[in-house]
């Protein structure tokens, strides 16, 4: 049957390697902490492996195996779809970024809810969110008005994939443009980043204005 859970042995799952989702050490710990309390989590999607008979490869569900490991399971629940190689590389490179955004007022409520049986910092343990984060997000007192807020007015992510020299110039640069009181790190490097792109736009104006005049 299409989509039916199986209990597959743990050194019968091979990892794809290609796989480039990556987990940081304490959203591992979260994740090794919320299976082991609550002994459930979603099932891992696999596929026969195309190189080993008798073996499956993750597609997704990476982590959820290293974690049932980390605990002692020897057998993990999944599911098994027969795709070839480019449905699984499509699948590799969406099933773990596609997703939407929580909406902060339904947030609210549950953080709130929780709150209630269980203190923020045993919270943190299980939760994406940091203590801190969770104290401040359960004392805002209206959600509404930034639920309002037209999108124009909220922050866009912005990634870059760097070597460690150029990290290491990006953030010299970054500290020396960007304010240095008052403010979050993530904040400081965005000012940062902002003047130093105004000051590129302003040279590259100048520089422009220059060569036009002397034509």
């Amino acid at each position: 049957m299409a989509n039916a859970i199986q209990l597959i042995p743990l050194d019968k799952l091979v990892g794809h390697q290609d796989n480039p989702n990556r987990m940081s050490g304490p959203n591992f710990t979260k994740l090794v902490r919320n299976i082991k309390r609550t002994g459930r989590y979603e099932p891992l999607i696999v596929r026969p492996c195309p190189d080993k008979s008798d073996y499956f490869q993750i597609i997704n569900g990476h982590h959820r195996c290293k974690a049932l490991a980390r605990l002692g399971h020897k057998q993990a629940d999944c599911i098994v779809w027969e795709i070839d190689n480019e449905q699984t590389d499509i699948l590799l490179a969406t099933l773990n970024r596609l997703g939407g955004s929580d909406e902060l007022a339904k947030k609210l409520v549950l953080l709130k809810r929780l709150n209630r049986k269980i203190e923020s910092g045993e919270l943190a343990k299980f939760l994406p969110q940091t203590a801190k984060q969770i104290e401040r997000l359960i004392n805002l007192r209206k959600p509404g008005i930034a639920i309002m807020m037209p999108a124009k007015s909220f922050a866009n992510p912005m990634v870059f994939f760097l070597t460690d020299t150029e990290q290491q110039i990006v953030e010299k640069a970054l500290s020396l443009a960007g304010s240095r009181t008052g403010q979050t790190k993530a904040v400081r490097n965005a000012s940062g980043l902002v003047c130093i792109a105004e000051y590129f736009i302003n040279n590259n104006n100048s520089a422009t204005g220059a060569r036009g005049s002397e034509k």
